[in-house]
């Protein structure tokens, strides 16, 4: 008895003088990381403190606004039609992560659990395609768009017409499947056992049942990172949008906002604020209830080949 306690004394006393490993490491890099934190955070800061000014405060550069001045907000709404705006982005994020979803999770199911000739070569070629940016088929998509055939006065040869230019299918449709999230859905359908799918065969389940009511429940995570990321990208879209419509009433919030800020000497900057403030809220409040199944997700996502 008193062997066995004499070196595990020793060895108490021993770690409990011992130095912390890492110490300044760890000071310098909590130093980096809040010093990286403060400069994300003081544009936000600044934009929604100016949503709060008047246009002398604003001349005068001054940090903190003498008084809130709410009514900004109400007033921003009614010099520009911004509520036509937020509505017409939720419609294309609502659209386009609906398509998203139904798309890439049954090409990812697909991918993943079929067995499909060729699959590992059509796997790369979506890891291939992560590679390429959206610049580069800006102009080969809009051909496409224009060339839908039997839309916007075109014929069965996609002539004649302007398809899908300037219309809801237009906006939606094109940019609701992307590489990253048919591969991000496969990695999720890889990591269930395939066991489960040959057990609802056996009992006779087709495939799309299975897909629908075996798998795709057990991958909600993957379904929560795929439609944070789909809903971001459709909400802050500006490019696009910018190159198919020329209608008012189709524009979503980020052109809206940046037309509304056109002619840089008559720009109201604490209405352009409030409504670039209420833009980011819906984005905030998503990211907010929506954090724990993304990071999960994103932290199960793994590279399973």
């Amino acid at each position: 008895m008193t062997s066995t306690a004499i070196p595990t004394t020793a060895a108490a006393s021993t770690v409990a003088g011992r130095k912390p490993s890492g110490g300044w490491g760890r000071v310098l890099l909590y130093v980096f990381l809040s010093f990286g934190a403060l400069l994300m955070i003081v544009p936000f800061l600044w934009m929604v403190l100016t949503a709060f000014k008047n246009d002398l405060e604003i001349a005068s550069f001054r940090w903190l606004p003498g008084e809130l001045r709410w009514r900004n907000f109400v007033e921003a709404m009614q010099t520009a039609p911004f509520l036509r705006y937020f509505r017409n982005s939720l419609l294309i994020a609502l659209g386009e992560t609906a398509f998203t979803l139904a798309v890439c999770t049954t090409a990812g199911y697909a991918l993943a659990k079929l067995p499909i000739r060729g699959s590992k070569a059509l796997l790369n070629y979506f890891i291939l395609l992560l590679l390429v940016p959206f610049q580069i088929i800006l102009v080969p998509l809009f051909l496409v768009v224009k060339s839908i055939p039997l839309f916007g006065g075109n014929n069965v040869l996609g002539q004649g017409g302007i398809g899908w230019l300037n219309s809801w299918w237009g906006l939606i449709i094109p940019l609701g499947a992307a590489p990253l999230f048919t591969f991000l859905a496969r990695q999720f359908y890889v990591s269930i056992p395939s066991e489960l799918a040959q057990a609802a065969r056996v009992d006779g389940l087709g495939e799309f049942g299975i897909f629908l009511r075996i798998m795709t429940p057990l991958v909600k995570p993957a379904l929560i990172t795929i439609a944070v990321f789909q809903i971001e990208a459709a909400w802050n879209g500006f490019l696009w949008p910018l190159m198919i419509t020329t209608s008012d009433s189709l524009r979503p919030l980020q052109l809206g906002l940046a037309i509304f800020a056109q002619n840089p000497a008559e720009v109201q900057w604490p209405y352009l604020m409030a409504g670039t403030a209420l833009a980011t809220l819906p984005m905030i409040v998503m990211f907010v209830f929506a954090q724990k199944r993304f990071v999960e997700g994103m932290a199960n996502v793994g590279l399973k080949g």
